[in-house]
């Protein structure tokens, strides 16, 4: 006859809860994965798949009652973990935003905007052709299978344990941010620069010709310029999304690095 015991069947289930934290985390906050068309079902599901997939190989959990504070704030920090790598990955997507926004706005096309579900706010058409972009060219270099390898390979850098310490380097994640900007320009140069000598050639021509109405002939030019400047850009643009994603990943990697100390004051 077999026996099964409390603290059995407690090791089991924390066994499961802690690492299923970390990784629905991940799923929650990380593109493609996290985006609201996905019903909650179908990320817990995926959740709970990658969990009983990856559970063989995880170090030994540690010997804490789920329901006590230690297992409370092991539960904490393995989400906070679970949602600094889905983070990380999330910040180049808004860098791809970003640049969409850029471009949008040098357009013209700033007032197409419409209600975005995965943001919960207003984006531009363009901002959304930019993202959809970068989620196929995701897609299409495996970006969601490393995604999920990174956090597998997480539990062995950052095993689970009774720490206060979660082991992030959450500066490291900060630093990421500032890259926000000047990837998001880099991405909508072509677009900025082509505009910018569009509009210094309508100003040129406001000049010579006042009779000119500006305001009719002014937004079909910039618009239909911009739109070619983006097909035209559209076939190199995978260079710089392939090595904007590459530095996500490397990112993710450093994350278990220690912090830099912070600098005494004078």
């Amino acid at each position: 006859m077999i026996s099964i015991s409390t603290d059995m069947l407690q090791a089991w289930i924390s066994g499961l809860v802690w690492p299923l934290t970390r990784v629905l985390g991940m799923i929650a906050v990380a593109p493609i994965f996290g985006h609201r068309s996905l019903p909650a079902r179908f990320k817990v599901a995926l959740g709970v798949f990658i969990t009983l997939a990856i559970m063989p190989g995880l170090p030994p959990m540690p010997a804490a009652d789920m329901f006590s504070i230690q297992g409370v704030a092991i539960l904490i920090q393995q989400l906070l973990i679970g949602v600094a790598i889905g983070f990380t990955m999330r910040i180049a997507f808004a860098a791809v935003d970003m640049a969409g926004h850029f471009c949008a706005m040098s357009m013209g096309l700033g007032f197409a905007t419409f209600f975005d579900p995965q943001s919960s706010g207003q984006t531009t058409a363009v901002t959304q052709l930019f993202v959809v972009l970068a989620m196929l060219f995701f897609l299409s270099m495996n970006g969601h299978l490393i995604l999920i390898m990174a956090v597998t390979e997480s539990f062995m850098t950052i095993p689970i344990s009774l720490g206060p310490e979660t082991g992030i380097n959450f500066v490291r994640i900060v630093t990421w941010g500032e890259h926000i900007f000047s990837a998001g320009l880099q991405l909508a140069l072509p677009v900025i620069a082509a505009l910018l000598i569009a509009n210094l050639a309508l100003g040129i021509l406001s000049r010579t010709a006042p009779q000119l109405n500006l305001f009719g002939i002014g937004f079909p030019i910039t618009i239909s310029i911009g739109l070619i400047v983006i097909a035209l850009a559209f076939p190199r643009m995978s260079v710089p999304l392939e090595r904007l994603i590459s530095d996500s990943f490397n990112t993710i990697n450093q994350l278990t690095m220690p912090s830099p100390p912070l600098p005494l004051p004078q």
